[in-house]
């Protein structure tokens, strides 16, 4: 059968741009269909614009800690209104940048949602298109949970919280994953009062144990109170348009407004997958190793399959999956296989990758946790930056399992990390690189030193090197 198309793909968040434009450099047709903007979500009202705020934010910060150390007043950035700057910036990079990498693309934009007719057909706006291969890049959307009251109030979600006109006076956040906590932090340096409420005993309840700590810690400093382990009751807006959230422990949290970050739910439903012979549920649609779906020539990559929902992974699957569309079937490539690292970029900013302590002990694993602390490290110390630290995980043999770091540039540094564990490098490899001094990665560097002086307590070893010194 001849079809208009070598691939479709649907949604052109970070899978689908690049499957899209990868396909399109290695000559493939491409038709890409957005039913919003592209970038998706991350690009638009994720990713990019918190991280423009949470910097807007911080420059207000420092603006007022340098006060402190003068002690004497300095202007304050205005930040009224720092949704006008976003947007903007936002606008020019969709106008002047995206689109132009989709100049060898057939782009359907703005035309409505896609919906299969069969497993090679999507139509859209009134028009069919026909494809060898499909991609479903679909992404998700926040999660509103089922909270009596809540769908009776004009709430806030990443959807639209960057399109205010003003920052507001208070608001309650519900959540304390990456995106409540980083919300929390950044409104509150801009003037607003927040406040934390969520289920989980901790924040960051996805990392490890001591990472929602540090974050806690620093919110305290910050007055940013954080209700964990709590259950939400009700909502309501008051007469006077302030809305009050009580939970079955009987805290009674009253803000100007309400910010939902409780999770991500999926978007597939309006795509007739069944029509495809897609199977899916309401959560995700499965894939295989090689990301395809029940249907062999449709793909469905990024959050919408429910693996690792961060926009690398979204990228990476993307990239694996119009790869794995052309090689052989004994070497196609696993998805799974590849480590994924995370940042939340709070102050102090969190970063994870490979196991965490629970799963290790949990399998029984034998290892070591060595750490190296900011606060020793005389860089950090001059540059008013030490709190945190790196910390791994390492076996015996020096085998590194996984690392988190906590502190400034967390989120450049776990790289190394993240490469070493996923080419099974020893910590020994780590120590024999030269780390460019004095940089926040040269702590890296001091763990696994730090690791390899820890072997030399041993009697045996010692008595091996006086021998070798001979």
């Amino acid at each position: 059968m001849k079809y208009e198309f070598d691939a479709i793909v649907i949604g052109l968040g970070p899978a689908g741009m690049a499957v899209s434009i990868m396909g399109a450099e290695m000559g493939l047709k491409i038709c890409a269909i957005e039913k919003r903007a592209i970038g998706g979500e991350c690009m638009n009202i994720g990713c990019i614009p918190s991280k423009a705020m949470l910097k807007m934010a911080r420059a207000r910060a420092t603006v007022g800690e340098l006060e402190k150390l003068a002690m004497a007043p300095l202007p304050l950035p205005d930040v009224q209104n720092p949704f006008a700057k976003i947007a903007a910036d936002l606008k020019y990079i969709g106008e002047a940048k995206n689109k132009k990498m989709f100049e060898k693309v057939h782009l359907v934009l703005g035309e409505g949602a896609a919906e299969f007719i069969d497993s090679h057909t999507v139509a859209v706006g009134g028009r069919r298109y026909t494809a060898k291969r499909i991609y479903i890049c679909t992404g998700t959307r926040p999660a509103v949970p089922p909270i009596t009251g809540l769908d009776q109030l004009e709430i806030l979600t990443n959807e639209n919280v960057f399109h205010l006109d003003r920052i507001p006076e208070s608001m309650t956040i519900i959540g304390g994953g990456a995106i409540g906590c980083e919300m929390a932090q950044a409104f509150t340096r801009l003037g607003c009062r927040c406040a934390i409420v969520h289920m989980d005993a901790r924040l960051l309840p996805l990392g490890d144990t001591d990472l929602g700590a540090a974050l806690e810690q620093a919110f305290q400093r910050e007055e940013i109170p954080v209700y964990n382990g709590r259950h939400i009751r009700n909502v309501e807006k008051r007469a006077d348009g302030q809305v009050v959230l009580t939970t079955e422990e009987g805290d009674e949290l009253v803000a100007e407004r309400l910010l939902v970050a409780a999770g991500r739910s999926s978007v597939h439903a309006s795509l007739q997958l069944d029509k495809a012979g897609v199977q899916f549920d309401k959560r995700k649609i499965p894939v295989d190793k090689y990301l395809r779906t029940s249907q062999k020539n449709i793909f469905a990559c990024g959050d919408c399959n429910g693996h690792s929902l961060f926009t690398h992974a979204a990228m990476h699957q993307g990239m694996l999956a119009i790869m794995n569309s052309m090689i052989p079937g004994p070497f196609k490539i696993d998805y799974r296989k590849f480590v994924v690292p995370w940042t939340v970029f709070t102050t102090p900013m969190i970063s994870q990758v490979g196991r965490s302590r629970q799963e290790l002990e949990q399998a029984g694993v034998r290892f070591e946790e060595v750490t190296c602390k900011y606060e020793d490290y005389g860089a950090a110390i001059a540059e008013n930056i030490a709190e945190g630290y790196v910390s791994a995980y390492i076996t015996p043999t020096g085998r590194i399992l996984g690392a988190k770091i906590v502190g400034e540039g967390s989120g450049e540094m776990i790289g190394e990390w993240a490469l070493a564990i996923q080419k099974k490098l020893r910590i020994t490899d780590i120590m024999m690189l030269q780390h460019s001094f004095p940089t926040m990665s040269f702590l890296t560097k001091r763990v696994s030193e730090t690791w390899m002086m820890g072997m030399m307590k041993s009697e045996r070893i010692k008595n091996l090197c006086r021998f070798m010194f001979r």
